[in-house]
């Protein structure tokens, strides 16, 4: 059956299971993606692995309860899950509009520290459309919020479009921009394969705080006190760190529960403030409208890349 990705909701095809562990808590976990009904969304069913008591989450911005580093749903103190940015930007940008997200644990496994394993295994299973039109969530007036020397905004426009920049003071990285309108297309070949990336200098003080216990080589992009890569193999794209975060907000404006219909933009930006432009966004209800389709087809455009090796001050990852 064909896929009318711009008219009706779709679900997985097949059953998809990925086993793995958590980058932040280190623990193991099996998650399972189930095909659903339409209007269902986004759903964790999250099962407490000391308790074996299992709680319904639902993907969207309601019920984000953290974002330090990286995005959680759920109570922190209680049922939970965490790190779902990479899951949920990889449903977003291949269309699936409907899944029920099984996990045995509080985090989603990492894979490989990108979208990449998730982007193939929906790939291999396929879509399925459902006899219910997908809403869109378009944007009608500029929102922007400012958080320092960080600011995010959505404006107007007619596709899905994003322009991330990041300013790092760190010789590899520095200044680096990526903008490009978003399809299924663009996130395989420009985004899916962005591993997330940190500082070696942070390591000890991450641990210490409980985070970052799952995280090796395997799965993140380290970068050491001498401002190099420490990865054997190096960079999967030479502006690998900018095509990450761009991802990361993908994953983060998925929880609006829609695709939107507008530009995202930001500067020096992460989870915080991806997750306060769009709680602004729909605060605001002469900001956007729902739509069951976009006024016109996007015209996807090849990416416009930018990576510029200036030093400037670290952003929070």
């Amino acid at each position: 059956m064909g896929i009318n990705v711009l008219g009706y909701q779709t679900t997985l095809r097949e059953r998809i299971e990925f086993t793995g562990f958590g980058v932040h808590s280190g623990q193991p976990v099996t998650m399972t993606l189930n095909p659903a009904e339409a209007d269902t969304g986004i759903l964790f069913n999250v099962t407490c692995p000391k308790s074996g008591n299992s709680k319904d989450i639902i993907g969207n911005i309601t019920s984000v309860a953290a974002t330090d580093l990286c995005t959680v749903l759920g109570s922190v103190s209680d049922v939970h899950i965490a790190t779902v940015e990479h899951l949920m930007a990889a449903l977003r940008a291949l269309n699936v509009d409907n899944v029920i997200v099984e996990a045995d644990s509080f985090e989603v496994p990492v894979m490989d520290g990108s979208s990449d394993a998730f982007v193939e295994a929906i790939d291999s299973v396929g879509l399925k459309s459902l006899p219910k039109m997908r809403c869109y969530l378009r944007v009608k007036k500029p929102i922007r919020v400012d958080m320092g020397a960080s600011w995010g905004e959505f404006i107007p426009y007619e596709g899905t479009r994003y322009e991330v920049d990041i300013d790092f003071d760190s010789a590899a990285i520095g200044h680096q921009s990526f903008k490009s309108d978003m399809s299924a297309e663009v996130f395989r070949r420009e985004l899916c394969r962005a591993r997330t990336f940190g500082f070696m200098k942070d390591v000890e003080r991450l641990w210490a705080a409980g985070f970052a216990l799952g995280s090796s080589l395997e799965n993140s992009v380290v970068i050491g006190d001498d401002q190099k890569v420490i990865n054997p193999e190096g960079l999967r794209y030479r502006d690998e760190f900018v095509r990450h975060k761009t991802l990361d907000a993908i994953g983060d404006l998925a929880l609006a529960g829609a695709p939107f219909i507008g530009c995202f933009r930001s500067y020096r930006g992460g989870h915080k403030l991806n997750s306060l432009v769009l709680q602004a966004l729909l605060s605001d209800k002469s900001a956007f409208e729902y739509v069951e389709s976009p006024y016109s087809k996007p015209k996807v455009r090849h990416a416009e890349l930018v990576a510029v090796g200036v030093p400037a001050y670290a952003a929070q990852i």
